[in-house]
């Protein structure tokens, strides 16, 4: 048994190995209800063998999705039409996860179908965006600044989320504070500029999340619990992994379980030295300094990869994305590839198993 194939324990739970699918936004969703593309898409990766399935950045209210096509999970009917969705992950033996978000000040923007970039006017079906400070993105609408009865609304929208998270099967629930959109721009200085308490030193900048991770665990005490940080905003004055560790401890002793490291898409003036497995240094950092487990992500796209980041403790499980697009059997080709028998083959495709 590799390391990659080895199972393990999310509370209560057990993912059957740690080469996971990440949270990927397919902007294909009406009025925040998933629909049939949903279903397939998510569902090939559980027979594919993925330990665990990560649904897109779903939106906690209506003013949060990034764009008009995004998933949500701020009423009912959204919840009932998730059900079916996370009992075809699960029934196929992968663990379903769901990433909750709000956009903040990246909220209302074209989908990247449309053709078009930049924030959605009003007259065509846009909205006004919020974010910490009346900053804007660069070429997007400029936001209004959350006072506290709109921060106070946000934390009461997770909480609520992620009960209908756990009404619709989900097994996981993440927190989305990477890449630019809220729960980030509240913890970086670059989009920060409060003097209130939800501003200035990291304590104050990390309030937010740290409040919806106690909600959250109030109405999802049992769930495992993922954050999705940005290590750094490749931007001078921005948040750096030393900052995220921090924050990752403070929120792992309020109960978050796990922490999902990935970089950037805070400011259109970062500088990102991308290349194979460029965000690695940083979940492994995080999680020696903190002491929490945590998942890998960015351009792992083989089997030896994965393998040699979770045997050599950069990490303790890889997220994948667009390796699962390519191959949404990417785990079944790893065990081939590593050498490793599991159990999980469909028994509809065992006839294509490489034999010896």
């Amino acid at each position: 048994m590799t390391s990659l194939f080895t199972p393990i324990a999310l509370r209560a739970l057990t993912a059957r190995n740690r080469l996971w699918v990440a949270p990927m936004c397919q902007y294909s969703a009406v009025d925040g209800v998933p629909q049939e593309w949903h279903h397939s898409h998510l569902a090939q990766f559980a027979s594919g063998g993925a330990g665990l399935v990560m649904a897109e950045a779903t939106s906690v209210s209506p003013e949060g999705r990034i764009s008009p096509e995004d998933t949500g999970l701020w009423n009912d009917r959204q919840g009932d039409a998730w059900t079916p969705i996370v009992a075809a992950i699960r029934s196929r033996g992968s663990l379903a996860g769901v990433q909750l978000a709000h956009a903040g000040r990246k909220a209302s923007t074209w989908s990247p179908f449309s053709g078009r970039r930049g924030s959605v006017p009003l007259e065509d079906g846009g909205w006004p965006t919020v974010a910490p400070s009346a900053v804007a993105f660069d070429g997007y609408a400029e936001p209004a600044a959350l006072d506290t009865a709109g921060i106070d609304a946000v934390v009461a929208d997770f909480g609520a989320a992620a009960q209908r998270a756990v009404d619709a099967g989900f097994d996981v629930i993440e927190l989305h504070a990477a890449h630019g959109y809220l729960l980030h721009e509240f913890l970086s200085p670059l989009s920060n500029r409060r003097e209130d308490a939800y501003g200035g030193s990291l304590a104050n900048r990390a309030r937010l999340l740290l409040r919806i991770v106690d909600a959250v665990r109030t109405t999802a005490p049992d769930a495992p619990l993922f954050v999705r940080f940005s290590a750094s905003d490749w931007a001078e004055g921005g948040l750096d992994v030393d900052e995220i560790a921090t924050v990752a401890r403070w929120a792992s002793d309020r109960g978050a379980d796990f922490f999902d490291i990935s970089s950037g898409g805070l400011v259109a003036h970062q500088q990102i030295a991308v290349g194979p497995g460029y965000q690695v240094a940083f979940a492994e950092r995080v999680r020696r300094e903190a002491g929490v487990p945590v998942s890998a992500v960015g351009l792992i796209t083989d089997a030896a990869q994965a393998e040699s980041i979770v045997a050599a403790g950069e990490a303790d499980a890889v997220m994948a994305g667009r390796e699962w697009l390519r191959d949404p059997h990417f785990a079944l080709r790893a065990s081939t590839e590593l050498g490793v028998e599991i159990d999980y083959w469909p028994a509809q495709y065992l006839r294509a198993r490489p034999q010896g």
